[in-house]
């Protein structure tokens, strides 16, 4: 199944990435001890790397790898500078350079939408270590950074993590997931957004666990044409760049076609090189 991407327009997007780049290495400079810049550097790295595919849409290009690579830097060195309070400072690499954060009690940056956000990041660079990171942090320490987040999303970190760290709770926790995701439980964001965003991994999952093939690819296709549709529904979504790339269903999509299960949906939704780790071997992250 072949998925057009909506039209963007490519020299506006290219003309605003040095912008974008300069601001994200204002707050990297700044990030070992500044949670303002920590939060600024979050949402630059992930919009930068949604920016690149713009004009690179399979990302196969040498930047557009790097910013992918960077943003999931990031994301995880946040989160690894929670997970150590017995310690003044964490050591993390981004940008290929040993940066030292200073540790860091709740912050709201630091929530569990920014965390899934982090996995899906670890999956698609495939980085282990990181994910073991981010497995093991306390559902309820998520809880604690705050924000208004509808009940869903905590049941779906806790499935996240049991599947990674291989426990036998897996079963309860996605089922749980799936009846959080139903339309009529959203609180926070809306009927439309649950069914066609939040929703649709969590089935991806669930066929991938029971080695479906065909029923994982038609949950992909579902997930990428609905990506697609809530974005394209009016033109301030559409200019949105969070819709470039459908950034949890590509995380389940590298995990199966890792794993054995091939993945039948063409898409520029899920950027080619991401989904095969075409760049394999190439950084040191």
């Amino acid at each position: 199944m072949i998925v057009p991407r909506q039209d963007y327009q490519t020299d506006k997007m290219a003309a605003v990435v040095p912008v974008m780049e300069e601001s994200l290495s204002d707050s990297l400079e700044r990030i070992e001890t500044s949670h303002t810049s920590r939060a600024d550097a979050v949402m630059e790295s992930l919009n930068v790397a949604l920016v690149r595919n713009v004009g690179d849409p399979r990302s196969v290009m040498l930047e557009t790898w790097e910013s992918w690579l960077l943003a999931m830097q990031v994301h995880s060195a946040v989160f690894a500078a929670t997970t150590a309070p017995d310690q003044e400072t964490v050591t993390c690499k981004i940008r290929q350079e040993e940066r030292h954060l200073a540790t860091t009690g709740p912050q709201t940056y630091l929530n569990a939408d920014t965390w899934l956000d982090a996995f899906y990041l670890g999956v698609i660079c495939r980085e282990a270590a990181r994910l073991d990171m981010l497995a093991r942090i306390p559902v309820s320490l998520l809880r604690d950074f705050g924000g208004a987040l509808d009940e869903y999303t905590y049941a779906w970190v806790e499935t996240l993590q049991s599947f990674w760290l291989r426990r036998d709770d897996l079963r309860t926790h996605l089922v749980r997931a799936v009846d959080l995701s139903a339309p009529e439980q959203a609180r926070v964001v809306d009927a439309e957004e649950m069914s066609k965003l939040r929703y649709p991994p969590i089935m991806m999952l669930y066929r991938y666990l029971r080695n479906d093939v065909a029923g994982f690819n038609e949950a992909l296709a579902d997930a990428v044409r609905w990506h697609k549709e809530y974005w394209t529904a009016d033109e301030d979504r559409a200019h949105n760049i969070l819709g470039v790339v459908a950034l949890a269903p590509l995380a389940i999509a590298c995990l199966a076609k890792a794993n054995g299960i091939p993945v039948e949906v063409e898409t520029d939704y899920l950027p080619e090189a991401l989904l095969d780790f075409g760049w394999r071997g190439e950084f040191d992250a």
